[in-house]
């Protein structure tokens, strides 16, 4: 049996936002262990240069769920809003993501095939196809900023590790 599209991005994408839920907590647990302001945490980043934890979280929100909203628009631009100043608010940010994600059968998702997409950002634009939109921007945006969300937490000395990161995986029943 071929691999869909769908198959091809949206478990990954919910898999990784709900292990995402379960680091949230991690972190908030361990803000309040070690007496931490969670804005500390939640306004960390690895460089000066690089968007803070609460940036990751909306990125990852930006490039699974939002990345299909913007295949079904025709059109998407980067998201530079952050997440809120609270661990609720990015557990509601992961979990409004994961939610719109299950929402999907495969179907909605490849019905997309052979759709046009552009993408803007600060004055160019990027035509896409739907499917190489998804799988050659999207999908690696996605997980780019979820490997740095989990690296600023690793780095702040949130006891997370590799299975943190990879949440449950989809297991053969």
């Amino acid at each position: 049996m071929p691999i869909t599209l769908y198959d091809a991005t949206v478990p990954a994408f919910r898999q990784v936002l709900g292990a995402a839920l379960g680091i949230v907590d991690k972190a908030e647990a361990h803000c309040v262990a070690h007496g931490l302001a969670a804005a500390a945490m939640i306004e960390a980043s690895l460089i000066d240069d690089m968007g803070s934890l609460s940036y990751q979280v909306r990125q990852m929100a930006h490039h699974s769920a939002g990345a299909i909203a913007g295949v079904r628009a025709g059109r998407s631009a980067p998201e530079f809003g952050r997440s809120g100043d609270d661990f609720e608010s990015l557990r509601q940010t992961v979990a409004t993501a994961d939610a719109e994600l299950a929402g999907l059968v495969a179907a909605d998702v490849e019905d997309f095939i052979g759709r046009d997409l552009v993408f803007s950002a600060r004055g160019f634009e990027m035509a896409f196809r739907a499917e190489d939109f998804l799988l050659s921007f999207s999908v690696p945006n996605f997980f780019f900023h979820a490997t740095t969300f989990y690296d600023i937490l690793r780095h702040k000395g949130v006891g997370i590790g590799k299975r943190d990161y990879l949440g449950r995986p989809l297991l053969k029943a």
